[in-house]
C-alpha cells in the first residue's frame, strides 16, 4: 500500500510526532507507516485522513500486488 502522509504533512509543516500526537499513537508508528512497512487499521487511516481534512483514497492507494 502506496500513502502520501509524508507530502501532506510537508504541506502542512508537521512533524511525524504531531501527527502522532494526533492520531494517538507513536512517532515511530507515523514512520513504519510512511515507509511501507505497516498498514494501519481502518480507524487508524480514517483519523489520518481527517486531520489533512482529505479523503482516506487521497492518503492510502493500493498497489498492484495489495
Amino acid at each position: 500500500m502506496k500513502n502520501t502522509i509524508r507530502v501532506a504533512r510537508a504541506e502542512q509543516r508537521m512533524t511525524q510526532q504531531e501527527l502522532a500526537d494526533k492520531v494517538d499513537v507513536s512517532r515511530q508508528t507515523i514512520n513504519a507507516i510512511e515507509s511501507g512497512k505497516f498498514v494501519p487499521s481502518t480507524v487508524l487511516a480514517l483519523k489520518i485522513a481527517r486531520e489533512f481534512g482529505k479523503a482516506v483514497e487521497d492518503i492510502f492507494q493500493l498497489e498492484e500486488e495489495d
